[in-house]
């Protein structure tokens, strides 16, 4: 006799079963697909965390423990450690400028700010996120990785609050979801124009929001475009006995459109 469905697969089953009874679709069918990549994606983070436990396996936070559940995204991509590939140059290089403080706006559980804590021992590291069940999961994430005294975790982030970079080697690190365009702003938040600054550009909410945010800070910082990459390298081996469809949702980072970055390097210390 099979075992009786889970709570989850209950939930999720129900949930499927509201996409089936509504007026057939392309955009409803997109939906389905979207929600049962999710479902699946979990299913894979838990088996990952069954396997190797609460640990990042991979990048430059590999043995990082990740004990909180991702805020908003993939767990599995996180665990894994292929969570936005195209970032980890990027961060090796921020560590090897031996900043004084990173300020991670838009902290989500911590994966940044808790990493580079790790990474870069004694460094002040202030972490904001609006949301208190994120804010929640990235003190736990600070303790769990023995960091909670150097990772200040609180709320919304304000253009005067930039002057906490002023005469510091400051890192900071935004995604704000479509709200990078109006909170960095040189001319609101001068200590901008003299801090290290990787955004990510929520361009499907506001289309050619990475050329503009380029140009604003083109005199003062030397500016570099990042877009999406997909790294199989640090799969777990025993992910080889998978298909082919559950090793690509183990990468997948549930994106719906363009997110690249910029890495903009203040001039006066690049």
């Amino acid at each position: 006799m099979p075992p009786a469905p889970s709570p989850f697969t209950l939930a999720v089953t129900e949930t499927l079963r509201r996409y089936a009874a509504a007026p057939p679709s392309q955009r409803n069918l997109e939906k389905t697909l979207r929600y049962l990549a999710k479902w699946r994606a979990e299913l894979l983070a838990n088996s990952v965390a069954e396997e190797s436990g609460a640990v990042v396996l991979a990048g430059p936070f590999k043995g990082m423990a990740y004990v909180a559940r991702a805020s908003e995204g993939a767990r599995v991509t996180r665990l894994i450690g292929s969570y936005e590939a195209a970032l980890a140059p990027v961060i090796e290089e921020i560590i090897a400028s031996a900043p004084e403080l990173i300020v991670d706006i838009g902290c989500a559980e911590g994966y940044y700010a808790v990493g580079l804590a790790r990474r870069l021992p004694g460094v002040r590291v202030l972490a904001r996120d609006a949301d208190a069940r994120a804010q929640g999961f990235c003190r736990d994430m600070a303790e769990a990785n023995g960091v909670a005294g150097q990772v200040e975790v609180g709320g919304l982030f304000t253009h005067a609050d930039f002057a906490v970079c002023t005469g510091r080697r400051a890192v900071i690190l935004c995604d704000i979801e479509g709200a990078e365009e109006a909170l960095l702003d040189p001319e609101a938040a001068p200590a901008l124009r003299g801090a290290d600054i990787l955004v990510e550009c929520h361009e499907a909410e506001a289309p050619g929001l990475t050329d503009r945010l380029a140009a604003r800070f083109a005199e003062s910082h030397v500016v570099k475009r990042l877009g999406r990459r997909l790294d199989d390298s640090a799969l777990p081996a025993w992910m080889d006995g998978l298909s082919d469809l559950d090793r690509l949702l183990a990468l997948w980072e549930w994106r719906g459109g363009p997110t690249p970055w910029l890495w903009m390097r203040a001039r006066g210390a690049a």
